[in-house]
């Protein structure tokens, strides 16, 4: 079964710095792409980063670029998005996904950017 589970959300100021975490279980790890997403109130779901099975490629919406940082450790079956430099657009629910287009999802976690 399926597991994903983010933590390290919470409320930063603008400018500050949170790093998020998504464990993973239920599956091979090493194996598949992983992503991150946000939801802001009242908008869409985007993708905000993705990386590869092997940690060797990743992606970032513009939005983010420069800013953001996703890695993984395969080794404890974890993804993680560094936020440095955060916006008061940046708040949202984050939700860690497998892949880019799986149904498998985390159930979010809270990030509040506010003085």
């Amino acid at each position: 079964q399926v597991h994903l589970v983010e933590s390290g959300g919470g409320l930063v100021q603008p400018g500050g710095s949170l790093r998020l975490s998504c464990a993973a279980s239920g599956f091979t790890f090493s194996s598949y792409d992983m992503s991150w997403y946000r939801q802001a109130p009242g908008k869409e779901r985007e993708l905000v980063a993705g990386i590869s099975s092997g940690g060797g490629t990743t992606r970032y919406a513009g939005s983010v670029k420069g800013r953001f940082t996703i890695s993984r450790d395969n080794s404890k079956n974890t993804v993680f998005l560094q936020m440095n430099s955060l916006k008061a657009e940046g708040t949202a629910v984050y939700y860690c996904r497998r892949s880019y287009a799986s149904g498998y999802w985390g159930q979010g976690t809270q990030v509040t950017v506010s003085s």
